[in-house]
């Protein structure tokens, strides 16, 4: 079973990275405890996604990006790349940003107090991110294996951090629980249920799935046609077949460990800053604050789980973009220096000063609007028995799969119009 876990929980990190930590301070700060259901509705959602997607892979030995390549025409691929791009370039914008304002966090003081600037500092923090971020790239040279352990260290920590968290506020379960299980939707907490939404099921970790799963797939194949020189008559796919199983265990664990970290981001910021009587507008903030309130050991839990979040986050982020162009446009690049093109619009943002919050849940907000270019066509194709054979989707797997986009497609048009 070990052997098995690893590509879900990879593409966990994505759930849990800084946009997360955004969407659920200024909810948790704001509504207290009254959006905690929109996450464990985003964590039924992601289950069946990751799945999706990581059956695909299986099934078709390709990624999401190939297969829409080859199924789709070639004005569909090209639209769905550039919705592909959007999704990919805001993630990692708000991946990176996170990383950096986790270093500000833990060493900025030290800096400002020798004379730097804050928009010093925040640069220097971002040189540090892509020299750590390019470091753990580099893992994958050792073997994919050697990257998904880090990655499920990162995933760890983080689970530790918001732990200890917990175990230092005065939570009300009972309002925990009630507000997980009956939804509480109000006009003016649209904005951050659909920034929630966004942040925790993410557009570019669905195209990633579905090709973190293929050097497992590909020891199976070779696996088949062994044993099909043996035993002509057997099923030809019986190894993809316990692949897969393993792979919704894999999906299942990940998944809803991502959830529990995301509920006690809710938890922790409704507990701590409710009562101040105004949302916390900013990370920094909240940083600030929690170590008042709970002592400085939780504000540095908290900068740790967000530098953590961060850089494994950016990480994914990279990677996901990297197979997006490759699978679209059936061309090779490499992973880093699809990194360094990506820092500019962070460098950017940070340059200029902007507030990383804001921008962090404006991304979030961006990413649900792209979603759905990534979820229809992969219900598309797992329903397509001529691509999928024994692995197409069932029923009742359909049914949920368009009930999905359908929830979230309703989300953003109560989001419209509550601009408007």
């Amino acid at each position: 079973m070990w052997s098995y876990f690893g590509p879900a929980f990879v593409a966990s990190i994505a759930y849990i990275d800084p946009g997360n930590f955004a969407t659920n301070i200024q909810g948790g700060s704001e509504f207290g405890y009254k959006l905690l259901w929109v996450l464990l509705w985003s964590n039924l959602m992601a289950i069946l996604i990751q799945y999706l997607s990581a059956k695909l892979g299986i099934a078709t030995g390709r990624t999401l990006p190939q297969n829409c390549r080859d199924q789709f025409s070639r004005r569909a691929t090209i639209g769905l790349w550039i919705a592909a791009e959007i999704s990919a370039v805001a993630t990692d914008m708000a991946e990176f940003l996170g990383a950096a304002l986790g270093f500000y966090l833990l060493f900025g003081q030290h800096w400002m107090a020798a004379g730097w600037s804050k928009t010093s500092v925040m640069l220097a923090a971002a040189v540090l991110t892509s020299i750590c971020v390019f470091a753990i790239l580099a893992l994958e040279l050792y073997g994919f294996r050697a990257l998904e352990i880090a990655i499920m260290g990162f995933v760890f920590v983080i689970g530790i951090c918001y732990a200890f968290e917990v175990f230092l506020v005065h939570v009300d379960w009972k309002a925990a629980v009630y507000y997980t299980l009956v939804p509480s939707v109000s006009h003016s907490s649209i904005y951050v249920a659909v920034g929630m939404l966004g942040a925790t099921v993410m557009p570019h970790v669905v195209y990633l799935h579905s090709g973190l799963v293929q050097p497992r797939v590909r020891a199976s194949i070779a696996r088949e046609e062994q044993e099909a020189l043996v035993e002509p008559k057997g099923n030809p796919q019986h190894h993809r077949l316990r692949l897969l199983q393993f792979e919704l265990v894999d999906v299942f664990a990940a998944m809803n460990g991502a959830w529990l970290i995301n509920s006690a981001m809710v938890i922790v910021a409704a507990a701590a800053f409710v009562h101040l009587g105004h949302p916390v507008d900013s990370i920094e903030e909240a940083h600030h604050t929690l170590g008042p309130l709970l002592g400085p050991l939780s504000a540095l839990a908290f900068a740790v789980a967000l530098l953590f979040s961060g850089l494994s986050s950016s990480t994914v982020g990279t990677m996901a973009g990297q197979m997006i162009l490759e699978g679209f446009l059936d061309i090779k690049f490499s992973v880093f220096l699809r990194r360094l093109i990506t820092l500019i619009p962070a460098l950017v943002v940070i340059a200029v000063g902007l507030d990383p919050l804001r921008i962090l849940i404006f991304s979030q907000v961006l990413l649900s609007f792209t979603l759905p270019f990534a979820l229809v066509p992969l219900l598309i194709l797992t329903g397509r028995s001529s691509l999928m054979q024994q692995f197409v989707n069932g029923r009742w797997t359909a049914w949920l799969g368009w009930f999905t986009v359908a929830v979230i497609l309703a989300l953003n048009g109560l989001l419209i119009a509550q601009m408007m």
